[in-house]
């Protein structure tokens, strides 16, 4: 089988823990270069991982003719020079969310992508669980009635005091990091954006909040409740829709795998449905790397990508971010 000869662009955790572990496991994924910004620490994921090249700067990577596809886990930041400067190099780039810090940036990514001539696709891996896509027909097929109410929730242990998300200048703050999961869920579940957006948080004193709420109001007259943070004792996510014939309850963890289930609730029936989901980056990964070889179109849409970010900046501008 043809294989995507990939190039990772710095040594994050990510990486290091869920993407190029999923690389190793795509069936038409090569892992070829690894870059840092420091020849030793490059080595090391080398040999840690078996790139077949290690690089002391993000730029020698981008001037390998070999490599075709990058993957970009950097601050966020920094998302948009270095998407920017490997469209420009004519490799197609997976680049972690968020894409970057404002929907009119956002949509000038993507511009240079597209004239540059490159698949591009931002990295939601949880919106290729298939169990996600499972929820989704399951509501468009009125399971539990017209849809009224829906909450969800996304809550993380603090990082440590140094992690960069605590940092406002490389765009920290718990909306950034994982309140764009629900918010993107649930562009994603309903495929509208919300008319009416209100949102409060609280703020460090980095600046960056560790706690936000939010609601959502949509023109047919749904709502919408999200919560999320950096300031619990444990990871807890979660998300709920309340039709009215029914409810559906899906305590499922983003880019969970394995017996992963959610629940139709009518009155007193209960009706539990269990998938097993194989691993959400790699099937990211996958997808990616079909796009490429194949003509796919990414699963994670340029659209998606912009109106998602259109719903973030309102979000943060009702917070005073």
């Amino acid at each position: 089988m043809e294989k995507v000869k990939w190039g990772v662009l710095g040594c994050a955790g990510i990486a290091a823990e869920q993407t190029i572990p999923a690389m190793q496991q795509a069936e038409n994924a090569e892992l070829y270069g690894i870059a840092s910004r420091g020849l030793e620490k490059a080595k090391a994921f080398q040999k840690r991982f078996g790139f077949a090249k290690a690089y002391d700067s993000y730029e020698a990577l981008l001037d390998d003719p070999q490599v075709q596809a990058v993957y970009i886990p950097l601050p966020n930041s920094l998302h948009g020079e270095w998407v920017r400067k490997a469209a420009a190099k004519g490799k197609h780039v997976l680049c972690e969310k968020p894409l970057s810090g404002s929907a009119k940036d956002v949509e000038d990514i993507i511009r240079c992508c597209d004239e540059a001539g490159v698949v591009f696709m931002e990295a939601f891996a949880y919106l290729h669980s298939p169990i996600i896509q499972e929820i989704k027909k399951t509501v468009q097929s009125g399971a539990i009635g017209k849809v009224t109410m829906a909450e969800a929730a996304f809550f993380i242990v603090p990082p440590k005091p140094e992690d960069i998300r605590w940092k406002k200048e490389t765009l920290g703050g718990g909306i950034y990091d994982v309140g764009c999961y629900p918010i993107s869920l649930f562009l994603n579940l309903f495929e509208e954006a919300p008319e009416e957006i209100r949102a409060a948080a609280h703020f460090t004193g980095q600046g960056v909040d560790d706690f936000a709420g939010m609601y959502f109001g949509y023109a047919d007259g749904k709502k919408l409740s999200i919560s999320c943070g950096m300031c619990t004792s444990q990871r807890a996510d979660r998300f709920y829709l309340y039709g009215t014939e029914g409810t559906l309850e899906a305590p499922i963890p983003y880019n969970a795998k394995g017996a992963l289930h959610y629940s139709i609730v009518r009155g007193d029936v209960v009706t539990t449905k269990t998938m097993q989901v194989e691993d959400n980056y790699k099937l990211e990964i996958e997808q990616f790397g079909r796009c490429v070889l194949n003509g796919e179109k990414p699963w994670v849409s340029h659209r998606f990508s912009i109106e998602n970010a259109k719903i973030i900046d309102r979000v943060l501008e009702a917070i005073g971010y």
